[in-house]
């Protein structure tokens, strides 16, 4: 990898600065004249409008329509140091790329800005007027060009232009330097409140509060937690673009899910063949689409009994159960979540198979609940009926311990073998909606266009001396999505089979 170049000597720098001490680039006169010169015209970039932005009006003018007379400060972040000067890819803020459509690694360090206007003057008739606050693409007579390794055509290509920018948008952009005045306008005096998203950009923050604090703003003014939670709040019903894209979401996960079948057997001859799991689910994700939305659960065996297993460093052996837990975001930043329990050998054991239909048992009677009027927690109240039952039946609760018993507040013995929730949004992240207020997520109704997963389980660990010994060390989820209709849900990902002799048949068929 190609180092970020520096003119400046060791012994005027300070610490923080010295990871760019490995190379210099050249500073002579003649250097820049000649690098500066002799450059054909750029290319067009040939950009058109995204097919989110018609969708992004809307989503905006909801957010206006919240928060009148209030400027809402968005930020896509910034870059995340890896180690000394490498960066993470970046990843656009989700609330960013939900109210401009941008995804994949666009636009670092870019800000979005929704301008209080009155009388509902604004765009689509809302109360504000959106700008996106960006770094163009740099002139080659400026140094950028060739010297920036945060910015430079030399270190990550063309930027687009401003024009570009609102092509692809539909927004207008304006350069990132004039953030500032931006902000600070009307600020103070009774004039304009400023909030911003948090958690996102540092420095964007830092700004806003230096701003505010000059202002003067009062104790009791709304705050940025406001924003933060009608962001979030907003991402609860997804329009069609947004569940177009959950379905590509899905159907490039099941993809990856087949071809971790085809690599058992290489995953089976590997002293890690979780990672074979792991980097074969990965690479796919990486070639139809932008990167993986979570880290890849490959867990094989007992490691399949803790829930977030992402060490994926274990054997893959004959007789367990692969429990593979991968979602695959594409490039608007959708994912999936998707979890099958997968048999090593295409055949699942007697007790395997038992827990196996116990817990898919549990998920289809959260189905059965999922639909408009019905509340959130009805998905989960329905799955642990099920496992709590099960559980009774195998005699696994405590003595004089029912599963009705077990279902009060005052029990739950049986969530010792399943001690995570049934469901959760699913979007822009894989957690969506987080901030949102409990009485609009736990305790919402659910809507068509709402989009959650439904992922009971069983955890047996191989200590655990509350069960018999067959049934150590194994554990089993199953996690599908779904979406709200106007008449019931639909399974998203239906295409990846759940039942056991389904499961076996695919399997079977893939090798």
């Amino acid at each position: 990898m190609s180092e970020p170049t520096t003119t400046s000597q060791p012994d005027e720098q300070g610490t923080a600065d010295r990871g760019s001490n490995r190379s210099h680039r050249p500073s002579s006169t003649a250097f820049k004249n000649f690098v500066m010169s002799q450059w054909a015209p750029r290319a067009e970039l040939g950009l058109t409008a995204s097919a989110a932005a018609p969708f992004t009006v809307a989503r905006r003018s909801a957010l206006s329509d919240r928060l009148p007379g209030v400027r809402l400060v968005i930020p896509a972040g910034s870059l995340k140091t890896r180690s000394n000067d490498t960066d993470y890819r970046f990843r656009p803020h989700s609330a960013f790329a939900h109210l401009t459509g941008l995804g994949t690694d666009q636009e670092p360090d870019a800000v979005l800005v929704l301008h209080p206007v009155e009388d509902g003057a604004g765009d689509n008739g809302s109360n504000h007027h959106a700008v996106l606050y960006v770094r163009p693409l740099a002139p080659r007579d400026n140094e950028e060009f060739y010297a920036d390794a945060r910015y430079g055509e030399f270190w990550v290509g063309a930027r687009p232009s401003l024009a570009d920018v609102e092509t692809l948008t539909g927004i207008e952009a304006r350069h990132i330097d004039e953030l500032g005045d931006a902000l600070a306008k009307d600020v103070g005096d009774g004039g304009v409140r400023l909030l911003v998203v948090t958690g996102a950009d540092d420095a964007v923050e830092s700004l806003v509060e230096e701003l505010r604090l000059e202002a003067g703003e009062d104790e009791d003014a709304l705050t940025d937690e406001t924003l933060v939670e009608a962001t979030s709040e907003l991402r609860l019903i997804k329009d069609e673009y947004e569940i177009e894209q959950m379905r590509e979401a899905v159907a490039r996960t099941i993809e990856g899910f087949a071809a971790v079948v085809r690599a058992l057997p290489a995953a089976k001859e590997h002293r890690r063949g979780e990672r074979v799991v792991e980097t074969t689910f990965d690479g796919l994700a990486r070639l139809e689409g932008y990167a993986v939305g979570y880290e890849t659960i490959a867990a094989s065996g007992e490691h399949a009994t803790t829930l977030h297993w992402i060490r994926n460093d274990g054997e893959v052996r004959s007789g367990e159960v692969l429990l593979l837990d991968g979602g695959v975001e594409v490039d608007s930043l959708y994912t999936a979540d998707i979890t099958r329990s997968l048999p090593v050998d295409g055949e699942y054991s007697d007790v395997q198979r038992k827990i196996y239909q116990a817990v898919l048992d549990a998920a289809d009677a959260a189905f059965a609940v999922s639909k408009p009027g019905a509340k959130f927690r009805d998905v989960h109240a329905a799955a642990m009926e099920v496992i709590a039952a099960r559980l009774e039946e195998w005699g696994f609760l405590p003595d004089g311990v029912t599963a009705a018993v077990a279902l009060t507040e005052d029990g739950q013995q049986h969530r010792r073998w399943m001690v995570h929730g049934t469901s959760h949004h699913l979007g822009l992240d894989v957690h969506d909606c987080a901030q949102a207020r409990s009485e609009l997520y736990l305790d919402g109704v659910l809507e068509p266009g709402m989009v959650f997963t439904i992922e009971p389980g069983l955890y047996f660990k191989a200590d655990d001396l509350a069960v018999p010994e067959e049934f150590r060390g194994i554990g089993v989820r199953i996690e599908d999505d779904v979406l709200i209709t106007e008449d019931g849900n639909e399974n998203l990902s239906a295409a990846l089979p759940r039942r056991p002799e389904d499961v076996e048949a695919w399997m079977a068929s893939l090798r």
